[in-house]
């Protein structure tokens, strides 16, 4: 037996088929009977033969456009379109989208934004043009509300989700580290002095997370505040009247929130930030430029490592819905502003 792994010829011939029938077998193209497939991809691992996804997208490009050019395509799919976008959450978008284009061009490929939304594409159509133009790495931006993209054609893809929990279909997905981040926050705040943390919550976005924020605070209070507990404040909507009537019953030091708007709204209770209380920003694309401590989710590091990951995918061949998809989290940054207490110096 010869120490030499085979060329794609060498296996075509073995196997009595064509040299464009292994090659696309060996790419997963779902064009090719099951059967055949299977044949192939056995032969290939028994004999040694490593496909390179990337050296078949480049002769396949070349083939079509006659050019030694070559730069990969990912395309970036925003579901809710901006004109279904909160403009708190358009920040954060525009951070990822820009970590991940970045990463991707370092990377030797193109990034190309297709947005669905009202009035965007169907993912019909979507699917469409993605197998038109040989395009097989899609990585999704966060949606609002539970994400649907069972209508592309998963075996032609791979993917990602880049927000906690995508279902329809279960894609890899990478996020912050929505508990630890918490819990992080809640420490540096008690470092600080701070013993009554109150923490507001849109009740949509803490159920889309599956309650991960109100988790991790409920666990650091049970160790760390027993005696002054505070509810977590989770209506349908945040809004001044509802957020009075729980500040004034309840008077945490500091409030975490995603909305920077409370702190007028604590102001109006009488609160004199940050001496007599504190206000946290749980993300800061989310503070509507106004200046605050908080959290930096870190949106273009998520963009970039979830390029990394996409590409990976696509480096090992991997297509379709896979078997057990996997959450890569990242964490966050704290930073200072003037809504805390200074750090005492030693």
């Amino acid at each position: 037996m010869s120490s030499t792994a085979p060329s794609l010829r060498d296996l075509a011939r073995q196997l009595n088929l064509s040299h464009t029938t292994v090659s696309e077998a060996l790419r997963n193209n779902p064009r090719v009977k099951p059967d055949t497939r299977k044949r192939v991809l056995e032969a290939a691992s028994a004999s040694g033969y490593h496909y390179n996804p990337l050296a078949g997208a480049l002769m396949s490009e070349m083939r079509r456009s006659r050019t030694v050019m070559f730069r990969g395509v990912i395309a970036i799919v925003d579901l809710d379109g901006p004109e279904n976008r909160a403009p708190s959450s358009a920040r954060y978008h525009r951070e990822l989208v820009k970590g991940a284009t970045k990463r991707a061009n370092e990377l030797g490929f193109n990034t190309e934004i297709f947005t669905i939304g009202h009035s965007g594409l169907g993912i019909s159509r979507l699917d469409t043009i993605l197998q038109s133009r040989g395009i097989r790495t899609v990585f999704v931006l966060p949606v609002s509300n539970n994400p649907d993209i069972t209508k592309l054609d998963w075996a032609h893809y791979t993917g990602i989700y880049t927000d906690y929990l995508i279902e329809h279909p279960a894609l890899h997905n990478i996020c912050p580290n929505h508990f630890r981040v918490m819990l992080m926050a809640l420490q540096r705040l008690q470092s600080l002095g701070y013993k009554r943390p109150g923490l507001v919550l849109q009740r949509h976005h803490d159920e889309r997370l599956l309650h991960r924020w109100e988790a991790a605070y409920h666990i650091w209070q049970i160790y760390n505040a027993p005696k002054n507990k505070i509810p977590v404040f989770l209506p349908e909507e945040i809004e001044p009247d509802g957020f009075k009537k729980w500040f004034k019953k309840h008077d945490p030091d500091i409030v975490l929130c995603h909305r920077a708007e409370v702190i007028d709204w604590m102001q109006d209770c009488g609160a004199k930030i940050p001496r007599t209380h504190g206000f946290c920003c749980l993300n800061l694309q989310m503070s509507a430029g106004q200046p605050c401590a908080g959290l930096d989710l870190q949106p273009a590091l998520i963009g970039a490592r979830g390029i990394e990951l996409v590409i990976a995918q696509l480096l090992r061949n991997e297509y379709g819905i896979p078997d057990q998809p996997s959450t890569t989290t990242v964490p966050a940054r704290w930073v200072n502003g003037p809504t805390v207490r200074a750090a005492k110096t030693q």
